[in-house]
């Protein structure tokens, strides 16, 4: 997985880059942003702007991001280790870990009343949560439906629904509701990789964030990567932004100093609950570029790897996942058109803008973005703290990707 080609940047490139990443901070739609590119030997990060839409200490190399969704490629290693090691089999069933999950019921329609139901055809699988098919999460086409409001109320923890309780609690409320499709039938975003990380702490017998530094951010050097931030790091963290959809007033999401990521979570949420930095970032992508080593020290098998970052949707499950983003095209700037869904991580699988085949990684609903790309031994990861209730962090990702790859050499 090593590059074929060249091991750098051109400076005009570069220059061109920091120019189009300047551009979006002096529009004043995005206060600012920390932007890191490796290739070969070479990285060279950009930090633009300030921590605060109006004004406030400067963007650092080192400043801590909520890193959202783009957790999922991160804590989707915790379970890789544990396949690794024959603790967990992709096609065992999960009942003795999770048997909240045990002896499902399924709506006959998806869109159907929430007591309609039939018996599950079979077990939920470890592969099944793996590749986001255990049957429940977010479905852009279910928004309206009973089982989508049912969920919300009783998994959500995003940021308008508080924090979540503890984990066995979360997984008592979750295992009280049908499955919207058959084990194994369909993708869906999220849920699933919240449930993982559950699974991982009850297979590992400590709580998520223990076994994930333990195996993984430590060998990895990965010090401000975390649930949350401690006090001494507070001063690194910016505030978070959802800006009014219709006036593009700056709304508080979270602060930094009393909020959200300011203290352990009861839940440490696998599918979007890190935070981190662009350095951290880059070692576990390139440790993932290397065939899972990093420093000569094996982090996961090379098999391990190329499991997580190439497809593992059939025909059927990826047409469905298309369609979906498909429908959200005109927001999401062409996020999730990749084709492709390995272990935690979009892979694109057909060229649809200037990104190569085979690259993986993901992006995060607060202005985040990470990806490698093995054909050009490629990383690129760019952070912002500006949610997606607007199109403007999306465009911003957007014009990243598309000029980091004029900037290849």
């Amino acid at each position: 997985m090593t590059a074929r080609n060249g091991d750098g940047f051109s400076e005009a490139g570069l220059r061109r880059l920091r120019e189009v990443l300047a551009r979006h901070v002096e529009s004043k739609k995005i206060p600012g942003l920390v932007a890191l590119v490796g290739r070969g030997g070479h990285t060279h990060v950009e930090a633009l702007g300030t921590m605060r839409h109006d004004g406030g200490p400067p963007m650092r190399r080192d400043t801590v991001f909520r890193m959202a969704s783009a957790s999922k490629p991160v804590t989707m290693a915790a379970a890789m280790v544990l396949l690794d090691e024959c603790r967990l089999r992709l096609d065992d069933p999960v009942d003795p870990w999770l048997p909240e999950l045990a002896d499902r019921r399924v709506l006959k329609r998806p869109d159907g009343p929430l007591d309609d139901t039939v018996p599950a055809r079979r077990p939920i699988t470890v592969r099944d949560l793996l590749t986001s098919t255990f049957g429940l999460g977010t479905d852009f086409e279910l928004l309206d439906a009973p089982i989508r409001a049912a969920l919300f109320e009783r998994t959500d923890y995003s940021v308008v629904s508080g924090p979540a309780p503890e984990p066995d609690e979360w997984m008592r409320r979750l295992g009280e509701l049908p499955l919207s499709y058959q084990p194994g039938e369909r993708w869906q975003y999220d849920l699933s990789n919240e449930v993982t990380g559950v699974l991982v702490s009850r297979v590992a017998g400590v709580p998520l964030e223990t076994f994930l530094r333990e195996r993984v951010l430590d060998p990895l050097g990965m010090r401000d990567t975390g649930f949350h931030v401690p006090p001494e790091k507070i001063d690194r963290l910016p505030t978070l932004y959802g800006p009014d959809p219709r006036t593009g007033e700056f709304l508080v999401w979270d602060e930094a100093v009393g909020g959200r990521s300011s203290r352990p979570p009861a839940f440490q949420g696998a599918g979007g609950g890190l935070v981190s930095t662009v350095d951290d970032y880059h070692a576990y992508f390139r440790m993932l570029l290397a065939g899972g080593t990093h420093g000569g020290e094996r982090i996961l098998s090379r098999p391990a790897v190329e499991l997580m970052t190439t497809n593992r949707l059939a025909p059927d499950q990826l047409a469905a996942r298309t369609a979906m983003y498909r429908a959200l095209a005109h927001l999401a700037a062409g996020q999730g058109q990749h084709g492709g869904w390995g272990f935690g991580m979009a892979v694109r699988t057909r060229r649809g803008n200037y990104a190569s085949l085979g690259q993986f990684g993901w992006d995060g609903g607060t202005g985040t973005t990470a990806y490698a790309d093995p054909e050009n031994g490629l990383v690129g990861i760019l952070l912002t703290q500006v949610g997606m209730s607007t199109p403007d962090s999306a465009r911003l990702i957007h014009d990243f990707w598309t000029t980091l790859y004029q900037a290849v050499d």
